[in-house]
């Protein structure tokens, strides 16, 4: 029987993510705590729209992606009191809560670090400076995908494709919030109809087409895996895909839509397919 083996929630969108014992599954379908604050480019500070909702392409501020030397910065992100600390090479680089004071200095130490990144260059681009941190710490929003969703992955795909690189890579590369065990390699894309993790029932939707943020080491920023064409080239997939996008059942996709009857999910829980 598959099972939950490992939680994540991702509280900057682009940053490090936080392992958790549990997920809280909000009634709109996102987790709790997860993408609720982003740094922005200068212009592109509010949302652009897609299908009724709000959507903030991952292009258009600080992502893996583009910048990843983002990945050596350790977030760690206290919901309740909204504290941000992050840390690199363990050392703090800024420990504040999300007032006006501390967002600025949040935006103040960011800038710095990645204008002291290899990848400085891209800030100097037009419209990209200054940086601004969007988000309320509440309000889990900057999802790749306007709609949400939950993101999962299986232990034995990422087994899979390590083989298939010759090496072995980290599950934070793929930046789910739930992976699995227990189930066979490249299961989750073949996944339809309901999908049950503990008591919480979804439906499958699409697979995640990945992007080059799954090329960058979760510890070093370096980018020293080709995760993209060994999916395609190596695997043999027609995309590359890996992991399976979630949605809560009772969510129809309309805006601020919260029809799902939300919950937790539990490292452990059992998984059901169909």
């Amino acid at each position: 029987m598959p099972r939950v083996a490992a939680l994540y929630r991702h509280p900057i969108k682009g940053f490090t993510p936080e392992q958790c014992d549990e997920l809280t599954i909000q009634p709109d379908g996102r987790v709790a705590g997860d993408r609720v604050l982003a740094f922005r480019f200068a212009d592109a500070t509010e949302p652009e729209q897609r299908d009724g909702l709000d959507y903030w392409p991952k292009s258009k501020g600080l992502a893996l992606e583009s910048f990843p030397s983002l990945a050596t910065l350790r977030v760690a992100f206290d919901h309740e009191t909204q504290h941000v600390r992050i840390t690199h090479d363990d050392s703090l680089l800024v420990d504040v809560v999300l007032d006006d004071e501390g967002r600025a200095e949040l935006v103040e130490i960011v800038t710095a670090f990645v204008l002291d990144s290899p990848e400085w260059k891209l800030l100097q681009r037009e419209g990209r400076l200054p940086l601004a941190l969007v988000g309320d710490g509440e309000r889990s929003r900057f999802q790749d995908r306007a709609r949400g969703f939950v993101s999962v992955h299986s232990e034995a795909s990422v087994d899979a494709l390590s083989a298939a690189l010759g090496q072995t890579v980290d599950d934070r590369r793929f930046r789910s919030n739930v992976v699995i065990e227990g189930a066979d390699a490249w299961d989750e894309l073949a996944w339809a109809g309901e999908v049950r993790i503990g008591d919480l029932r979804f439906t499958a939707e699409g697979p995640i087409v990945r992007c080059l943020a799954t090329h960058a080491n979760p510890d070093t920023g370096i980018r020293d895996a080709k995760v993209l064409t060994t999916l395609t080239r190596g695997v043999g997939l027609p995309e590359p895909t890996l992991g399976r996008l979630l949605l809560l059942n009772g969510v129809t996709g309309s805006v601020d839509d919260t029809g799902g009857a939300g919950g937790v999910i539990r490292v452990g829980d059992e998984v059901t397919i169909g």
